[in-house]
């Protein structure tokens, strides 16, 4: 297993631990809401009882605990031999009720506790009960902190639990996605020799062949299926050894993305010809050097202008800008072709996707792979499009100063058309 699915792997279980400690400390959040709720709503009720019991039957001399009961009879106030809290009696309430308002229910905060009031009329007068809610306060305290110690420790042990069943059912995918690769990598290795061999005994057959045109047409289709074939060989190949080390190959360097744009427009100016479309080149004028693999990003670079050449018809133009952009290299290829639907921009790079126009030319890697290559560079790759107004893609690569005496070394002969094009390009 590489380094990059180790840690796939180890985001999937703090995930899963994660979810499973949000999911059981939600539980209990709600649990503990039930049941905050219900003692509240049973204490109200139980100081609610206690309020009209002690206006009915209680006396001041004796009162219920917690409790404070004084009387307005013809006038006169009185109390019990405890004097009530400060602020009581409440002598608009009585006189109020005394007059003939109905009974008044009511609650006073003060600094660590609540009073509830019941006020109700009396034969001589009205009765002033006065409860100290500070106990049931303190009741409701204990319960919030005993289920926010519970809620703590629930999601610490579910969190570990999640993680443990996270790591006993992710690490075997992940082994058998890793075995998936190296068998596709070994097998797309073994399949390219035959592959090779077959296409060239095609293309020797196809030279030779002095058999009717119908035979030719034949021959020709056979060359073209055998040479698609190695291409989906080769995706698939790169596409296993990218996933499975993505830092492995060759050394990265000093790359000039001006001389990589350069040669990719030279390679297909023919194709375009033939296609009589236009590919307009813009660049800085000056080498713009990222760190990488040249040929990888080369194949970055023809694959979007041969994509490009693939969906723009005739009397289209193709531009490739290449730019600096602040710390980053950006090469945006942009066409006048048939475009895509914006809501398809992000399914363009997933593998086998299929655009409409495709045809039988791409099997639905090709950029699939190149966002691959794209990030495995620490860069980005972007589509923007629109039906029947052209695409743009755009790759942001990091920039990198090459030192004057180092300039980027090319890993193959240019393109002969190379030096025509920067020609034009000075003019």
């Amino acid at each position: 297993m590489s380094d990059t699915e180790r840690a796939i792997v180890r985001r999937a279980q703090l995930r899963m631990g994660l979810f499973v400690g949000l999911a059981v400390g939600a539980l209990l959040t709600l649990v503990g809401g039930i049941a905050y709720a219900t003692l509240v709503t049973s204490q109200e009720r139980q100081i609610q009882r206690e309020l009209a019991w002690g206006a009915e039957h209680g006396s001041i001399s004796g009162p219920v605990g917690c409790s404070w009961i004084i009387r307005l009879d013809n006038g006169v106030i009185r109390s019990g031999p405890v004097p009530p809290p400060p602020g009581f009696p409440q002598r608009e309430a009585l006189d109020r009720v005394s007059s003939g308002y109905p009974t008044e229910i009511t609650t006073v905060h003060a600094p660590g506790t609540v009073f509830h009031l019941r006020t109700e009329a009396t034969a001589t007068g009205a009765v002033q009960v006065v409860f100290d809610a500070r106990y049931q306060i303190a009741d409701r305290q204990h319960l919030l902190w005993a289920f926010a110690l519970a809620a703590a420790f629930g999601l610490l042990a579910a969190s570990i639990t999640g993680w443990i069943v996270g790591h006993r059912s992710v690490a075997p995918l992940a082994e058998a996605l890793a075995r998936q690769r190296r068998f596709v990598a070994d097998a797309s290795h073994e399949l390219r020799t035959p592959i090779a061999q077959v296409h060239t005994r095609a293309q020797m057959l196809a030279r030779r062949s002095t058999s009717a045109p119908a035979e030719r047409r034949d021959l020709e289709r056979l060359v073209g299926t055998t040479r698609r074939l190695g291409e989906i060989v080769d995706e698939l190949l790169l596409s296993a050894r990218l996933a499975a080390a993505p830092d492995a190959g060759p050394a990265r360097e000093p790359v000039d993305l001006t001389t990589l744009a350069t040669d990719a427009v030279a390679g297909e100016a023919a194709r375009a010809a033939e296609r009589q479309v236009t590919v307009n080149l813009s660049t800085p004028g000056a080498p713009l050097p990222v760190a990488g693999i040249a040929s990888a990003l080369h194949r970055v670079l023809a694959e979007l202008l041969s994509n490009a050449l693939t969906h723009t018809p005739a009397g289209g133009q193709i531009t490739v800008t290449v730019r600096a952009v602040r710390e980053t290299a950006e090469v945006v290829v942009a066409d006048t072709g048939a475009g895509f639907d914006p809501a398809d921009a992000n399914r363009l790079f997933d593998r086998f996707h299929r655009g409409p126009a495709a045809g039988d030319r791409r099997f639905g890697l090709g950029l699939a792979l190149l966002k691959e290559v794209v990030t495995g560079h620490g860069g980005t790759i972007t589509a923007v499009g629109h039906p029947g107004r052209g695409a743009t893609f755009t790759v942001q690569l990091p920039r990198i100063v090459t030192p004057a005496h180092h300039p980027p070394r090319r890993l193959w002969p240019p393109h002969p058309r190379a030096a025509t094009l920067r020609a034009r390009e000075r003019r």
